[in-house]
């Protein structure tokens, strides 16, 4: 049998997973995602703005989709551009305490321009975080969630060196019209009420074990919620942020070395 046999199916196969040691000073830390920050959604972006600048976490982790899409580190050079204001916004918050970031389905192209313009520390997908209390495992999720095999189709291809090679040669107006085509099929999906697919059950135990982590922390299914899985292990859905729309639903988790909790990110600065 040979190895590519073995490991043919993804629900079994153990990924490689980075390590990351926490702070032993850190007493509360926080966790974001999916906020899908854009121009024409100023409220959204007002609110993590304001979060950044008043939140007593310690470290902030922001697991993906932070964009509703980037289109390439050269947008940053772009005099006045969207993602220069936001990259000027994180580097600011990140003089105050340590920001990590982990690319999305949505900004995966964001490269080490943007997180030497922003200050943060890039994140591989998935990686463990060694801290107080049991380990953490953290991913943005899309990898997880099989049963969108349109979409693992897409992952596959987009994230190979020569496909983003070939997409970051096209000039940036093209690109940016490329993105602004995304974000209307993402708007579509979002008037028809087509749910996300959830992460794949044995694949999260998969690399929960290889992980040796009781904990699970990811994104992306627009599905937050505590997933008890028994002998104190827990899959931990982030909360999507939509404040512009008629949906009004924003959470920060907070984790401490007595357990996690859900607040608003108005609440950041008093919990």
């Amino acid at each position: 049998m040979t190895e590519s046999t073995v490991h043919s199916d993804p629900r079994t196969a153990a990924p490689q997973v980075a390590q990351l040691q926490g702070a032993p000073d850190w007493r509360a830390i926080d966790f974001i995602s999916d906020l899908h920050l854009q121009p024409s959604e100023p409220q959204t972006v007002e609110a993590w703005r304001d979060y950044l600048a008043r939140s007593s976490a310690d470290a902030i982790f922001m697991l993906g989709d932070l964009f509703e899409v980037w289109v390439g580190d050269d947008a940053l050079d772009e005099s006045g551009s969207f993602e220069a204001e936001c990259a000027a916004v994180l580097r600011e918050a990140a003089q105050q305490r340590p920001l990590f970031f982990m690319v999305g389905n949505r900004d995966f192209l964001a490269g080490q321009a943007f997180l030497r313009r922003s200050g943060m520390t890039g994140l591989s997908d998935p990686t463990v975080l060694h801290w107080a209390g049991p380990n953490i495992l953290l991913s943005h999720g899309d990898a997880l969630c099989l049963d969108d095999v349109e979409y693992q189709q897409f992952r596959a291809v987009s994230r190979s060196a020569a496909w983003q090679q070939q997409l970051l040669a096209q000039p940036l107006t093209i690109r940016r019209a490329i993105g602004k085509s995304a974000r209307s099929e993402s708007e579509q999906r979002k008037q028809s009420d087509t749910p996300y697919a959830d992460a794949d059950a044995q694949m999260s135990a998969t690399w929960m074990q290889a992980a040796q982590a009781p904990w699970l922390i990811h994104g992306h299914t627009h599905q937050p919620a505590d997933h008890a899985l028994g002998n104190e292990q827990w899959r931990i859905v982030l909360s999507d942020w939509h404040i512009d729309g008629d949906i009004h639903r924003a959470e920060v988790l907070r984790v401490t070395p007595e357990g996690w909790q859900r607040i608003k990110p108005e609440q950041a600065g008093t919990v």
